[in-house]
């Protein structure tokens, strides 16, 4: 007697995931394995098995369907693009059955267990910068192996144990979350269109979800170990028609010129401090575009509560000072308490408390501060000089850049400076993208930084001790660096003016 099963349907849904410390896009290209698991469901044709019983004078009584079964499947491959992958994998889509009884008594039994291998093409439609969707279509070669038995009136079937190998289609749809760059969470439906071993034919669809890796994509070469007499040489991988473009370099927002401190529990601005807020409300004067956050700090004397209300009050007084005495626009500025949280001395002796009972401005930086006379705590200057792609050389055209922190040196002899160099950890967009290691980023930065040094001392004279170079790679990104322009952004050197305190 011929097994019939016609299989419709899997529902299936296990939870996986892989954490990695770096948030990132997943690659476009290179090759890729991963493991899915899941629930197949098979709809029984019980109305075709109850059609053979009669026709051998049998009539069913009950048919009780097994059609459910744990699927799963371990694949490979190789992204060509964002767009194309081929996948080829080992399915097992798990067994299914039937018990039919009758009258007379008798009782009929039948499995089908399915496996085997499938190749699929798979178009990728990016829907966002983590978030895909893909659909699938290829084949899928599967064998089926039957078993059957019986008793009491029904007569057993002449091979009770039928097996077949068949070539049919397969396809299917699904979505991917890329947890890193290397590794992404999927979410499918499939349907595979199978035979069994006594020539029926079904469809057995598979809901699924996987993890799926990437690795042997497109990454940059490693930096070459430095020699003993000359700095290391960094070669980054070659990345294909780079275009450089032309735009503004953006400055960073923590350029300080303001620090007030409060004796202990007061919040009120005292005569001989009006003179700080006096050069801080000059310098938003000269520099209508720029903002300012003015931040209320405290020791940590009292409750955290009471703290942080009142670094907050002193903040909203230096603001509503500036706004009612200076005149400066109140939608540029705004007032943050951070109560005790960020101490910068020891709150254990008089001294630490002191100083941490503080104001301080965090303002936009202004490209050109030449000119401007005031005794800040700090100042940034953030040299507009474009870097090629991890190259520290410093072009003739930017001389007059340099030539104004020198300026500015000249007519400040107290005050020295700290040159910081950047640098970001992409080049190219697109399938052309590559990141960068963080340890090739810190060294251009550090050669960039000490670049700017070193033609400030040769150039313009300015002496070496009042100097310091440090790199900061890519930990103090302004732009995701998703595009060209953002990742030029990047690529900057900021100097840094600070006073010894009086």
């Amino acid at each position: 007697m011929k097994r019939i099963a016609k299989t419709v349907g899997t529902l299936g849904f296990v939870g996986c995931a892989v954490m990695n410390s770096q948030l990132a896009m997943a690659a476009d290209s290179g090759w890729l394995g991963g493991l899915n698991i899941g629930q197949s469901r098979a709809k029984i044709d019980d109305e075709k098995i109850t059609s053979q019983l009669q026709g051998v004078g049998l009539n069913p009584t009950s048919i009780i369907d097994d059609d459910r079964a744990t699927a799963f499947k371990i694949f490979g491959g190789y992204k060509f693009n964002k767009n194309f992958a081929l996948e080829a994998g080992y399915f097992d889509l798990g067994k299914f059955g039937f018990a039919a009884t009758t009258t007379p008594a008798g009782t009929l039994n039948g499995q089908i267990k399915l496996r085997g291998l499938n190749f699929d093409a798979v178009g990728i439609l990016p829907l966002a910068e983590k978030f895909s969707a893909f659909g699938r279509v290829g084949l899928n070669y599967a064998q089926a192996k039957d078993n059957f038995s019986a008793t009491g009136a029904v007569a057993a079937p002449t091979d009770s144990s039928p097996d077949k190998n068949d070539l049919n289609y397969k396809f299917g749809w699904g979505v991917q979350y890329d947890i890193t760059e290397s590794v992404g969470l999927r979410g499918e439906w499939e349907r595979y269109r199978v035979n069994d071993a006594v020539d029926n034919r079904g469809e057995i669809n598979m809901y699924s979800v996987g993890v799926v890796v990437m690795f042997g994509g497109h990454k940059p070469a490693p930096a070459p170990a430095p020699k003993a007499a000359a700095p290391a040489r960094i070669v980054a991988a070659p990345v294909p028609a780079r275009v450089i473009v032309p735009v503004r370099a953006k400055t960073e927002e923590y350029c300080s010129i303001l620090d007030i401190q409060f004796e202990i529990n007061k919040e009120d601005i005292q005569r001989e401090e009006k003179e700080k807020l006096a050069v801080l409300g000059t310098f938003l004067k000269k520099y209508p575009n720029t903002t300012a956050i003015i931040e209320g700090h405290t020791d940590n004397v009292g409750s955290s509560e009471e703290n942080m209300r009142l670094s907050q009050h002193r903040a909203e007084s230096v603001v509503s000072y500036l706004t009612a005495d200076h005149k400066i626009d109140p939608a540029r500025l705004t007032a943050v308490g951070y109560g005790e949280k960020r101490p910068i001395a020891d709150n254990s002796t008089d001294e630490g408390k002191r100083m941490n009972r503080r104001i301080g401005a965090v303002i936009a930086c202004a490209a050109d501060i030449e000119g401007l006379q005031v005794v800040p705590a700090r100042v940034t200057m953030a040299l507009e000089i474009e870097f090629d792609p991890y190259k520290d050389d410093i072009k003739p055209e930017y001389r007059n850049q340099l030539r104004n922190v020198a300026n500015f040196m000249k007519a400040n002899p107290s005050a020295n400076a700290a040159v910081e160099g950047h640098a970001d950890k992409f080049l190219g967009t697109g399938a052309q993208k590559v990141q960068v290691t963080p340890e090739v980023s810190m060294q251009v930065s550090q050669r960039r930084a000490q670049h700017v040094v070193n033609h400030l001392v040769d150039d313009f004279g300015i002496a070496r001790s009042r100097l310091t170079a440090e790199g900061f790679g890519q930990t103090r990104r302004v732009s995701y660096g998703t595009t060209l322009e953002g990742q030029q952004e990047n690529r900057r050197v900021n100097v840094i003016f600070t006073y010894p305190k009086k």
